[in-house]
């Protein structure tokens, strides 16, 4: 027994604790070129959820210094350095503020302000955020107390994820959604704490020295503080989780329902929106041919209850117009931007080429009837009104091997005329 608790002993390998607190004191501060870094790796993390790209994400989550500052409130705690701990919270504070500013400023500036996934999974915190924030904050310290420090460092960065949260409640503030901010910093709040607390049972357990004396009654109100502050982040993380594994369910049998009652009896299902939020909660779907009469949705609306979907309307869209209009308002805003972009880009095309009159078919045709050219450009010189219609002025531009006699000028002259009937021309020899 004494052999396996040997084995998975944390005092073998340890740092000296003097070194050790050297290491952790000179993190905390948030001044200079700290401030600077943790600033820039704002704007990489920010721009990383602007373009919903995860590998910039997890590159400036390596970048952050932010873990400095709760690792040494952890310290403080555990080795009752109040000092220490003040330190460490007023620059904890000056680092989230600064991060508030600059990725609020970021969004603020940014024309893109949809929501992509990376944004939005920050925004809903749960019980198993507090389990990555406690087991990586474990790990952290863990490894800042070897004398190896191994590789686990950058990892511990990028699975607690203080940045993101961050800047998504700056992206909250920008847009003006409060639900995004509160939740964000929720999560962000979830993270600085539990990395907290693991530092603090970790130091305790390696029984590093009390800076300060304090007797037992002010020990154990420390220990309820934490306590209490444990419990009021834990119990709405559990309430979260709960309700994402409800969710889960309820989405699993609507896949379920749709699925066996429609796409395995050859309906094809062209449309699908699960209303969630609604109340009762609304199932809107239509489908490629089948039309279904009032008797064959009343059954289906009876289907659903079978599968466990409850308060539940099943709506069919079955009129086209109807069917075209729900479509038309589900589709992603980037693909209603590129598709606007697509068209402004088709008319301009289409503009440009009212003023392109060159084509092969011309090229063939001069080259037979006037072999003296050498080189020609045509095109619109301007447009101007004529009467009650609109005319074009068309210039004609060419050089010759040698001078054109004035029937052959008056020749091309003619024969533009008749290409062009409706425009006025003009010939100029380069």
């Amino acid at each position: 027994m004494n052999k396996i608790l040997r084995f998975f002993d944390l005092h073998q390998g340890e740092e000296k604790k003097e070194t050790v607190l050297e290491n952790v004191v000179s993190n905390i501060s948030f001044r200079g070129s700290n401030a600077w870094i943790l600033a820039c790796a704002i704007v990489v993390a920010s721009v990383g959820l602007n373009v919903n790209s995860t590998a910039v994400i997890i590159g400036a989550m390596l970048i952050s210094p932010l873990m400095g500052p709760i690792v040494g409130a952890g310290f403080a705690l555990g080795t009752f350095d109040f000092p220490l701990l003040k330190k460490s919270i007023k620059n904890l504070l000056i680092a989230t503020l600064i991060s508030l500013v600059v990725s609020f400023l970021y969004f603020l500036l940014s024309p893109f302000k949809e929501a992509q996934s990376e944004l939005l999974a920050r925004t809903s915190p749960n019980i198993y955020d507090v389990l990555i924030a406690i087991f990586g904050g474990l790990v952290g310290v863990i490894a800042i107390t070897r004398v190896d420090k191994g590789n686990p460092i950058p990892g511990v960065a990028i699975a607690t994820a203080l940045m993101p949260p961050l800047c998504t409640a700056g992206y909250g503030l920008a847009i003006g959604n409060l639900s995004y901010f509160a939740g964000a910093l929720f999560l962000y709040i979830i993270n600085c704490v539990f990395i907290c607390i693991s530092t603090f049972v970790i130091v305790k357990y390696l029984r590093y020295p009390k800076t300060h004396y304090v007797d037992q009654q002010r020990e154990k109100r420390i220990t309820q503080s934490i306590t209490i502050i444990t419990l009021a982040l834990v119990l709405p993380s559990i309430y979260f989780a709960y309700n994402l594994l409800q969710e889960k369910k309820y989405t699993n049998k609507v896949k379920q329902f749709v699925q066996q009652e429609l796409s395995n009896k050859g309906y094809t299902v062209i449309y699908e929106k699960l209303q969630m939020n609604s109340k009762p909660k609304k199932l809107e779907l239509a489908f490629l041919a089948k039309k279904f009469s009032n008797q064959e949705i009343a059954s289906l609306q009876q289907a659903m209850e079978s599968f466990g979907i409850d308060n539940t309307n099943l709506v069919i869209h079955q009129d086209s117009l109807d069917l075209k209009s729900s479509i038309l308002s589900e589709i992603d805003k980037r693909t209603a931007a590129v598709s606007e972009k697509d068209l402004t880009i088709r008319a301009l095309n289409n503009e440009l080429a009212k003023y392109q009159l060159a084509s092969p078919s011309l090229d063939q045709d001069i080259a037979v009837l006037f072999p003296e050219l050498s080189a020609y450009s045509i095109g619109v010189q301007q447009q101007y009104a004529k009467k009650d219609s609109l005319s074009k002025r068309i210039a004609f531009i060419y050089s010759a091997t040698a001078p054109l006699p004035r029937t052959q000028e008056d020749k091309l002259h003619n024969w533009l005329k008749n290409h062009f009937p409706k425009d006025s021309v003009e010939v100029i020899k380069r």
